[in-house]
């Protein structure tokens, strides 16, 4: 499963460099050049690591970092900044409105690609986890197994990574896009009834070795992996024919 980041930098070179680098690394990319477009993005859906340049037209980084970390919901962003101001102050200034990590231009790629992994394995440890647990559900990263109350659900593929990436941000409602986005190989034609088979696939193996459905459907909006819903008795077992 990719991770996404979005990269906002005005200077057309380096974002070529740095898209090319990180999309090389099995990142995905989504780079605009104007940070009250990123502010937009950013309220539409968040990333895993937002890269920030200082200096934007239409909003500073600095105050699109300092409304990231202001919004419900994307205060725990990780973000990155580069800047070309080598003071002390500045970089004090930019860690104090809440970036994470500050690079000052010129910087060499590893060392940028390396604070890049650094950061995603400070800021979201599970990814780097081997394991993950959500309710009754338990999925191993390496051992490539689900399992549920125990009993071992049959996966194929991609219902494992779609799986994966429910239960990396349990209760969160996901749109298609982003479930599109996150789960399918960047490039790969998929359309949006196939995020809808896909869950169906899973909510049946998921089913069979458990009595409570613990995908929440929000119409018109997408999907979650809630046990809290699931819990509140929102929703009961579905029948092997049931919809999405």
């Amino acid at each position: 499963m990719s991770t996404r980041i979005l990269l906002v930098e005005d200077d057309e070179l380096l974002t070529l460099v740095l898209r090319y680098n990180l999309e090389a690394q099995g990142y995905t990319i989504e780079a605009v050049t104007r940070g009250d477009e990123a502010d937009c993005r950013l309220r539409e859906s968040l990333p895993d690591l937002a890269i920030l340049d200082w200096v934007l037209p239409g909003l500073s980084g600095i105050e699109l970092c300092r409304r990231i970390r202001s919004r419900n919901g994307s205060e725990r962003l990780p973000v990155m900044m580069l800047t070309a101001r080598a003071h002390e102050a500045d970089r004090v200034r930019g860690l104090d409105t809440g970036a994470d990590d500050i690079l000052v231009k010129p910087f060499s790629l590893p060392e940028f690609l390396a604070r890049v992994r650094a950061l995603l394995r400070r800021c979201r440890p599970t990814q780097a986890a081997r394991s993950l647990v959500v309710g009754d559900v338990e999925l191993d990263r390496k051992g490539y197994r689900v399992l549920r109350r125990g009993d071992v659900v049959h996966l194929g593929p991609t219902e494992f990574r779609l799986l994966e990436f429910l239960m990396q941000s349990p209760g969160r409602v996901f749109t298609r896009e982003e479930m599109l986005t996150g789960v399918w190989q960047h490039g790969v034609q998929i359309d949006r009834q196939t995020v809808d088979v896909y869950v169906l696939r899973l909510r049946r193996a998921l089913d069979q070795v458990g009595s409570i459905d613990l995908i929440r459907t929000v119409r018109g909006v997408g999907y979650s992996l809630d046990e809290t819903f699931a819990h509140r008795g929102e929703t009961a077992a579905r029948r092997p024919d049931a919809t999405p």
